[in-house]
């Protein structure tokens, strides 16, 4: 099978979580990548329809994606959390995304361990 090479431009931070998050699921960036751009490609222009999810093994790596993305987004909501002035520390603002930080946390590990998702 020969492959094309995809070239895309991304915030730097964006590109080190999503490596950071690959390497701790052991996956490569292509295949994580390669598994976006073809649900894409299989839902568009269908609401409601969750392409590529029909078997266990799709539902698997569908579960496996997904923590993937909730440690992506929890580390920018800590980044965001951390760098809250201390005069604001107990403001909504900083309630509101410790909290996030802690749902995303839970809703994680409870995915990982439910679907064994290393």
């Amino acid at each position: 099978m020969s492959y094309t090479q995809v070239k895309v431009s991304v915030d730097p931070a964006i590109a080190s979580d999503f490596k950071a998050a690959c390497a701790e699921a052991n996956m490569s960036i292509a295949s994580v990548l390669s598994g976006y751009m073809s649900a894409y490609c299989q839902g568009a222009g269908k609401p409601g329809v969750f392409p590529g999810v029909a078997t266990k093994r799709q539902r698997r790596a569908a579960v496996k994606r997904l923590v993937i993305q909730l440690e992506s987004i929890k580390l920018a909501e800590e980044r965001y959390r951390d760098n809250i002035p201390e005069n604001l520390q107990g403001s909504s603002f900083y309630t509101n995304a410790d909290e996030s930080v802690v749902a995303m946390e839970e809703a994680a590990e409870i995915l990982a361990s439910v679907y064994m998702v290393p």
